[in-house]
């Protein structure tokens, strides 16, 4: 039987383009102490440290782990590494949780990020495809999410206007985050007219390359009952990781399937039968503009295709029924390695009421998604500030 566990302390580093004052050490250092005074505790209550990065050569340091190990706390203690793409963020965080959940260790630190500025981000991305049948293919992310937005526009008669207005309205959110990269007040007519970076994507709707980290602190529910009654905390309340394969001929980037499969089952754990209705807000790992759309309907927001509707009523933004990213996403920031665990501390801050000017009022349940990989994994957690 798994134990309830609780998120009780986060940490984010600022985010920029390059974060020349630090090395990436420094950036985990940055995450891991923030998140630790956060939480009210100190590197003798961790039990054990999951660590998180994307692929070595986003970085230019072979395993990074070694590298990072004492600035991620991880000296004379269980320390893991986990890599999922772009999703380790989540994945990261979803490690944390099982371990305690699991029951092996009580109070676990949890740890992502990346210096991006200091590798080869899509000559890396341009080879994770199959060696054989798909090298040759050999695009980089925005290349494959225009795949992405050719298939859904075209299956669904998604118009280039409702794409720019979910730029639009994460580059407004992002103003209320000190830690959003990119904090742009635009419209709707210059995100159309900027310039293309892979047709049908434009430039002011793709997201920038980020250097950053993030951390969380989990604990079980007899550590909160007994040392942090006194405080807001995110219940963990569901979680699931989903996979696809790397084969782009064979499944549409249009139907998010392993995203529709994740959802439903961390719903199913928190009892959660309509989505729109029962979360208050939602942190999406939104890339790219069109994917706001796409994502939202495989996490259940809206039915297939009504992406374009949806954005339309006004449902996703702050004052709408459904606020999506009220930290700008990651339209704003993206730091790859930390950019999925940032979405999970976003939703947790939610929850706990420390979000600042981007607080949702009353927020309550949340969720934070990620994607990574060829477009093949999702993650999906869900938070509340009530067991």
């Amino acid at each position: 039987m798994k134990k309830n566990v609780a998120v009780i302390g986060t940490g984010q580093t600022i985010v920029k383009m390059r974060r020349e004052d630090v090395d990436f050490p420094g950036l985990c250092f940055e995450a891991a102490s923030a998140a630790l005074q956060d939480a009210g505790v100190t590197l003798e209550d961790i039990d054990a440290v999951v660590f998180g990065s994307a692929p070595e050569y986003f970085e230019g340091v072979n395993a990074p782990e070694k590298w990072c190990l004492e600035a991620s706390g991880g000296y004379l203690k269980p320390h893991f590494r986990v890599h999922t793409g772009g999703t380790v963020g989540a994945s990261t965080g979803i490690a944390g949780y099982y371990h305690v959940a699991s029951g092996m260790y009580d109070t676990v630190l949890a740890i992502t990020g990346d210096k991006l500025s200091e590798g080869e981000l899509q000559l890396c991305l341009s080879t994770v495809y199959d060696p054989v049948f798909g090298r040759d293919f050999a695009c980089g992310a925005p290349s494959a999410v225009a795949m992405q937005a050719r298939q859904y526009q075209a299956k669904y008669g998604i118009t280039d206007e409702q794409v720019a207005k979910a730029a639009v309205y994460n580059r407004k959110n992002a103003q209320n985050n000190p830690y959003a990269q990119l904090q742009l007040d635009l419209t709707v007519e210059q995100v159309l007219s900027s310039p293309p970076i892979s047709t049908p994507i434009k430039l002011l709707e793709a997201c920038p390359g980020s250097d950053g980290a993030a951390a969380m602190v989990f604990t079980s529910e007899d550590n909160v009952k007994k040392k942090y009654a006194d405080r807001p905390v995110a219940w963990v309340k569901g979680v699931s990781a989903m996979a696809e394969g790397t084969m782009y001929t064979y499944r549409s980037w249009a139907e998010p399937i392993a995203l529709l499969t994740a959802a439903q089952r961390a719903y199913y754990q928190c009892g959660i039968t309509n989505p729109r209705k029962q979360l208050d807000v939602v942190e999406m790992y939104n890339a790219f503009a069109v994917q706001d759309l796409i994502w939202a309907e495989g996490l259940g927001l809206c039915n297939r295709g009504d992406g374009g509707k949806l954005i339309d009523s006004g449902a996703m933004y702050m004052d709408g029924d459904i606020p999506c990213n009220p930290s700008g996403g990651v339209l704003s920031a993206n730091t790859i390695g930390a950019t999925a665990m940032v979405r999970q501390v976003e939703a947790c801050l939610q929850v706990m009421g420390k979000a600042d000017k981007r607080q949702v009022p009353g927020a309550k349940t949340a969720l934070a998604h990620g994607w990574g990989g060829a477009i093949q994994f999702q993650t999906v957690m869900v938070v509340s500030n009530r067991l």
